[in-house]
């Protein structure tokens, strides 16, 4: 069991990065993501990580992008490509960052009883308090707030169009569950969940009055739902789709056959349900042969579609013209013993997530770092988050980007990376932030 268990930590952990594509290239200038420290009400002591395009109109739609259990909001954005549809487009996109345990670390909490009232505490009411500084910061859009997500994000996404319908106007759920599928937080780790069992089955009418319940007497119309998931997925089976297409369904009082079907790209097979006028409130994507590992290629671009985000934005912001980030120089290496280092390894049969915890111990700022380590055998990094990392194997350095430059004494930043290896899945026997040895945590 507990093989199993780690197995399955790891296959969550790895949903920021495993079979996610890396963000098609933006030019030097593109806005960096930025962390905002104090956003409002945040009972689900989550962490907020925003990316603002540089050019965008005066009152721009608003995505909220969610990771899977074991990643984080920057992970997210490296691993996704809803960034790069943001500087197409002209969108802000808001990163929430899980803090919620559950048996795996970071997932977004969809089974407590305050998560599933209205206005209950947790996570939902700290992401809707992320919604409303975009709001009042960058003066978007409150009609055009979508969410989207994979695995645990794309649970609460569903969770969020339940709760929230008069915030948000659409949504495009990963590999989620119907909403008020967990029934506690002893039901939500897959080992021991009746959810996410592979044996979940309820009536349409079942499904489609949990939803009615979390806001009751809501009249107003509802956020449009795109489903994706993987035929091959076992670790939140396939057949949890089905049982999301009949929620959403009988919430719009459609039929279960869907209206249309076709194949719009090779292995992505898609049902279609509109309403009378013709409005299709619901579409499902069954990616044949795919496992835990959506979003890929393409998808980001369609889920934007379906929003209807897809006009190109014609009034700049204004802003001055952007001019090419730079890396700032490290600053002079720290006295020895003036940086300490924590890690935190999840290891699954032929991966790993390392989360790294570095901390300034010294008197003095430091604007600019670069931690060298050396991993051990047989351990390549795949991706990584918060920082660059090269080579990708034997000794690496790890290099701050724009928004994490600066630590401050007593100051901490986080980075972490997703590795390949043979058997060995120790940590870094040491570290150096530049130049200076560090105390290990």
């Amino acid at each position: 069991m507990r093989i199993r268990r780690t197995l399955l930590l790891g296959l969550a952990a790895s949903l920021v990065a495993a079979g996610l594509v890396v963000p098609t290239l933006r030019p030097a200038y593109a806005a960096s993501l930025a962390e905002v420290a104090s956003f409002g009400d945040n009972p689900g002591r989550m962490r907020m990580h925003v990316y603002v395009p540089d050019v965008r109109p005066a009152r721009p739609a608003v995505v909220v992008a969610m990771h899977g259990c074991g990643g984080s909001g920057p992970g997210f954005y490296s691993g996704s490509e809803f960034a790069a549809q943001a500087d197409r487009y002209g969108f802000i996109v808001i990163y929430p960052t899980a803090t919620q345990q559950a048996g795996f670390g970071n997932c977004f909490d969809v089974w407590s009883d305050a998560a599933k009232r209205r206005g209950g505490g947790s996570d939902p009411v700290s992401i809707i308090s992320m919604i409303r500084y975009a709001q009042q910061q960058y003066g978007a859009d409150p009609g055009r707030v979508y969410a989207t997500g994979s695995s645990s994000g794309g649970m609460m996404t569903n969770h969020m169009l339940a709760l929230y319908p008069d915030v948000f106007k659409a949504g495009a759920a990963f590999m989620g569950v119907p909403y008020n599928c967990f029934a506690n937080a002893a039901d939500f780790p897959p080992t021991s969940s009746q959810c996410t069992g592979g044996n979940m089955n309820r009536t349409p009418q079942q499904w489609g009055d949990a939803v009615r319940q979390a806001h009751p007497g809501y009249s107003g119309p509802r956020p449009r739902v795109q489903l994706w998931h993987g035929t091959n997925d076992t670790l939140v089976p396939y057949s949890l789709l089905q049982e999301t297409i009949e929620q959403w369904t009988n919430v719009f009082g459609l039929s279960q056959t869907p209206t249309s079907t076709d194949t719009p790209q090779a292995n992505w097979n898609r049902r279609r349900y509109a309403d009378t006028s013709g409005t299709v409130q619901v579409e499902a994507y069954s990616i044949q042969g795919a496992g835990h590992s959506l979003p890929s290629g393409g998808m980001a671009a369609s889920a934007v579609q379906f929003f209807g985000l897809t006009t190109p934005p014609t009034t700049p912001t204004p802003t001055a013209t952007p001019t090419p980030t730079t890396t700032p120089t490290p600053t002079t290496p720290p006295v020895a013993g003036a940086c300490r280092v924590s890690i935190a390894i999840n290891a699954w049969s032929s991966g790993l997530t390392e989360n790294v915890t570095i901390t300034n111990t010294g008197a003095s700022a430091i604007n600019g770092w670069s931690l060298v380590f050396t991993l051990p055998g047989g351990q390549t990094v795949t991706s990584g988050w918060n920082a660059t990392y090269s080579p990708t194997s034997g000794q690496v350095t790890a290099r701050n980007v724009a928004y994490n430059a600066g630590i401050p004494p007593n100051g901490s930043v986080s980075i972490g990376f997703q590795a390949a290896h043979t058997g060995n899945t120790a940590g870094p026997g040491s570290f150096t932030l530049n130049g200076a040895a560090c105390t290990i945590a």
